[in-house]
């Protein structure tokens, strides 16, 4: 008897899969790359430990379903606060929260504010001389820089659910990178050290955010230039048939974006070596040549837990980018 195929609707999968930004396919290259940006006195430990720092990209991602708060941590609807958030938003923590309370922004996100509690956090990490938290923060301070690169992450809008463009998160930041990442020019030169990541990390955010209308506007153009039977296609994923993009509508919406995906992951690669290197540096430039990765029992178990929580696919908060 013939095993049945399951048909899987992109535009229609559950909301879990929507804030994986970037696709984990791309997470790990990002990551994976950031190492050849360090200096020699990093390279020689990230690069013995490239393939966890890769694998571990997208532990964020899983860990929503294990964290109530963890899917805060990965966008900010900037444009909740208004057409022009830059002009009334405080930036500090503590400003926003006066301002605006708590609540409200773990409603609608703290991307910016939490790569800079994990770079704190990487920073001590380094004192100690922890390879274990090291590399750890590591892999989950790249999965949030990579996240605040994503224009789709700035804004209420984030899957086109406001203007009928219902699957445009994964079209962008999945199926493209997917697609075409291998015409892309990924040399990015070598991490710096940053003056102020406090700036640096709001800086990303604003051309994020200043990037979002033309994701959707381009797409919202292609699409009334094609017709629905050359917009879509279907594509055998093991044992599954997954409704998705065609290679022809993706290539011209990718034209029309002239570059934007390719110079977005770029630039995250880039300023997360800097991160790493910033971090790395005002914790004194520790000697990494002797540490070793050797996980816990306690933290064995902790991953574990938070891959099978990820397959059961129960998300442990559903507010915030999801599809409801």
């Amino acid at each position: 008897m013939k095993r049945p195929i399951a048909v899987v609707f992109l535009i229609l999968l559950p909301s879990s899969w929507l804030i994986f930004a970037w696709g984990f396919f791309a997470h790990k290259k990002i990551n994976h790359l950031a190492v050849f940006t360090l200096p020699p006195g990093m390279f020689g430990f990230y690069k013995e430990h490239i393939v966890f720092l890769s694998e571990h990209a997208v532990d964020p991602d899983k860990r929503r379903y294990a964290i109530a708060d963890e899917a805060a941590r990965h966008y900010i609807d900037l444009d909740h606060y208004g057409e022009n958030p830059f002009e009334v938003f405080p930036l500090t923590w503590k400003q926003a929260v006066e301002k605006f309370s708590e609540d409200t922004l773990m409603s609608y996100g703290i991307v910016p504010w939490w790569v800079l509690v994990m770079h704190g956090r990487l920073t001590d990490a380094f004192k100690a001389r922890n390879a274990n938290a090291i590399l750890r923060l590591s892999a989950d301070i790249g999965h949030y820089i990579a996240d605040a690169h994503v224009p789709l992450h700035c804004t209420k809008n984030y899957n086109g659910q406001l203007t009928n463009q219902h699957g445009i998160h994964a079209f962008w930041e999945s199926r493209l990178p997917e697609l075409f990442n291998q015409d892309y020019d990924f040399f990015t030169g070598k991490a710096q050290i940053l003056e102020n990541p406090y700036r640096e990390i709001w800086r990303v955010v604003y051309q994020s955010y200043m990037a979002k209308d033309s994701v959707l506007s381009f797409e919202a153009e292609l699409n009334n230039q094609l017709s629905a039977d050359r917009k879509y296609v279907y594509e055998q994923r093991g044992a599954s048939t997954l409704r998705t993009y065609s290679r022809e509508y993706s290539e011209a919406y990718h034209n029309l974006l002239a570059g934007q995906v390719e110079r977005r992951m770029r630039e995250a690669i880039m300023c997360i070596g800097s991160f790493w290197l910033t971090a790395w540096h005002a914790a004194g430039q520790p000697d990494l040549s002797n540490l070793k990765l050797n996980l816990t029992e306690e933290e064995k178990k902790q991953l574990e837990e938070e891959d099978r929580m990820w397959r059961t696919g129960k998300v442990k908060n559903d507010k915030g980018h999801s599809d409801h």
